[in-house]
């Protein structure tokens, strides 16, 4: 199934223009689960095929290495119309293949992580030959330094990867690109270009440790960011729970963000900033 009453259109590349609302994507291999999340108001679901040498670089890490295979684009393809991403390996001699079978399975947009170098991108393009979307995913000092050079390429969508930035910077803190002025110069960077801009990850929005969602949807918001994912402590969160209603909930509750005075702006941000600030070592990862 590749359009359906249910897709959402690919975010406009026009300059400075960002969309109304912030767009919610799912990891999910369950095809039930992608049909319905989509029908309660999520843009699209995210396969994940990145697990080259990603276990020995997240060791130690509180992050989880997906095994996602080209059978589940597949199914999930055939499941929603809502828009598929396929996450695949950083770029090497494999990806020109994997680009291929991910666009032959039906995926709307590739998602290239770790990038390092302008080159990478083109070559990613190269790849793709307009058959699909590119995103990139902004997760290393160098991508983070030549912001400005990788964006000056049409792209798809740009995410800011706070686990790999922390493990590529040698840093002890998940969340200091929130409040160091890392995530606000890409998004600058991504505005000015006119490519959707998003980071971090949801859940319900009286959940989220150790800084609390509510807190997330505040930057999404200041950041006028596109999209975001449904990190993985949201399947676990709305066990119980009714996926049609819970999806709404949080895109109402990034919507209240967005709307919110520059008194409870400000609050909120200093917030954020003392709750990050007080985290110990465990739980600043």
């Amino acid at each position: 199934m590749r359009r359906t009453g249910t897709d959402r259109t690919q975010p406009s590349l026009k300059k400075f223009v960002r969309v109304a609302y912030i767009q919610l994507f799912a990891f999910s291999t369950v095809p039930d689960f992608a049909r319905r999340v989509v029908d309660a108001g999520a843009s699209g679901v995210v396969v994940d095929w990145e697990n080259r040498g990603k276990r020995a670089r997240q060791a130690g890490a509180k992050t989880q290495v997906n095994a996602d295979t080209p059978e589940d684009l597949a199914k999930v393809r055939a499941a929603t119309g809502g828009r598929l991403l396929c996450r695949v390996n950083g770029w090497g001699p494999w990806s020109a293949a994997e680009i291929d079978l991910a666009v032959s399975l039906g995926a709307d947009e590739v998602l290239l992580p770790m990038v390092r170098r302008p080159g990478e991108v083109d070559a990613a393009r190269d790849a793709v030959a307009g058959r699909c979307g590119l995103g990139i995913l902004v997760e290393t000092t160098d991508a983070v330094r030549q912001a400005e050079e990788l964006l000056g390429r049409p792209l798809s969508r740009v995410y800011v990867g706070l686990n790999d930035l922390m493990i590529d910077r040698g840093a002890r803190s998940l969340f200091a690109p929130l409040v160091d002025g890392t995530v606000e110069r890409v998004s600058a960077t991504a505005a000015a270009a006119g490519i959707p801009f998003g980071v971090a990850g949801l859940t319900l929005p009286e959940a989220g440790r150790p800084v609390p969602c509510r807190l997330l949807m505040g930057v999404l918001a200041s950041l006028s960011a596109s999209f975001t994912f449904l990190r993985r402590s949201f399947h676990a969160d709305i066990a119980g729970r009714e996926v049609a209603e819970e999806v709404p909930r949080i895109l109402d509750a990034l919507g209240a963000a967005r709307r919110r005075s520059d008194e409870e702006v400000a609050a909120d941000r200093a917030e954020l900033v003392a709750v990050i600030g007080s985290l110990s070592e465990d739980e600043a990862v």
